[in-house]
């Protein structure tokens, strides 16, 4: 695979000197206007990249700032809504942090494998002998049993969940979790849970 690439690189450097080459030579008496002209596109390049970095920063700081506000003597919880309409919330997993998206759709909490990986699982390990019907099609999920899941000061212990076989961005906070609060209501742009 290693001499393939090597073979690749070789070539691509071999056939753009030729076509360098070929440019050069043919507008030799113009060496100041094609540099000129390099040096205008180069800066094209560099912006549109810089561009794109700005946009990938400020997509993951909207990702952040986007928190949940707790009160604490009445147990509710207010979620704001995040830039792709979607609510999330931060839930502690056996001791470690994970980033789900709250689903009134799906009835079980589902893990990606990354997250239950950090959660103390070994994915390749699992039994996958369930499936789920998503908007993908039809995955395998594998079942297990999660010691602590804890949102708010409040621990839920020995709690059923399933982990996605497939490919998923993030994991899903589903029904089996979400019932256990009192209501759930979606005010304009914010979900409060109230227990």
């Amino acid at each position: 695979m290693a001499g393939e690439n090597t073979a690749r690189l070789i070539y691509l450097v071999l056939l753009l000197a030729a076509i360098g080459g070929y440019v050069l030579l043919a507008n030799r008496r113009q060496i100041g206007q094609m540099a000129q002209q390099a040096a205008i596109w180069l800066m094209i390049i560099v912006g549109l990249a810089a561009a794109w970095q700005l946009w990938s920063d400020t997509q993951n700081s909207a990702r952040m700032q986007q928190m949940a506000i707790i009160d604490p003597e009445s147990g509710q919880i207010e979620v704001p809504r995040a830039w792709d309409g979607h609510y999330y919330l931060t839930v502690a997993i056996n001791g470690v942090p994970l980033r789900f998206l709250v689903d009134t759709g799906a009835t079980e909490v589902v893990l990606s494998a990354k997250d239950a990986r950090a959660a103390g699982f070994s994915p390749a390990k699992l039994n996958y002998y369930g499936q789920a019907r998503t908007a993908n099609g039809v995955v395998r999920t594998a079942p297990i049993r999660l010691e602590r899941v804890e949102l708010a000061g409040h621990v839920e212990t020995n709690m059923s969940a399933w982990v996605n076989e497939g490919e998923m961005e993030t994991s899903l906070l589903g029904m089996t979790y979400l019932s256990r609060f009192a209501r759930i209501e979606i005010t304009r742009d914010r979900m409060i849970l109230s227990r």
